[in-house]
């Protein structure tokens, strides 16, 4: 909650800008901001979400307005599995996620190439989660001792 009030005391920062002996300045620049966010949505931790709010925002960040990049920040400040399981339909995203247009506009492009890339027996069924393709513990006369092995 921290990071998401020092994000948007920075965005108010760069869209109000003052005027100091006739030139207009800003005390923290939107290149800064602009990488900073970047940075945030490539460097997750997660590389699924690294490979698609990096390549979404690298696309998109120059082209939005404050409330966007609000948008995007608080975007960026949803956990992990929960965004990828919200942006893949493994689950239904809570109200307040779904109105969030950054979201939508991700989910709209993650579905998108899910439907145009991914054969339908690969895929879950809405609202249910991934299956793994293997067992880790096989059960029969064959079956290694643990594991995949």
């Amino acid at each position: 909650m921290a990071t998401l009030r020092i994000a948007l005391r920075n965005v108010h920062r760069i869209f109000n800008t003052s005027a100091v002996s006739g030139r207009t300045t800003t005390v923290f620049s939107k290149r800064r901001l602009y990488n900073r966010l970047l940075y945030r949505s490539k460097q997750r931790g997660f590389l699924e979400l690294d490979l698609v709010l990096g390549k979404w925002v690298e696309e998109h960040i120059h082209s939005m307005d404050e409330n966007g990049i609000k948008a995007l920040v608080k975007v960026l400040d949803l956990e992990n599995p929960d965004l990828w399981k919200w942006l893949t339909g493994q689950e239904q995203p809570p109200e307040a996620v779904t109105v969030n247009p950054v979201f939508s506009a991700v989910q709209q492009r993650v579905l998108k190439n899910l439907n145009n890339h991914s054969s339908p027996e690969t895929r879950a069924t809405p609202g249910q989660p991934w299956v793994r393709g293997w067992d880790d513990i096989k059960k029969g006369r064959d079956s290694p001792i643990t594991g995949n092995q």
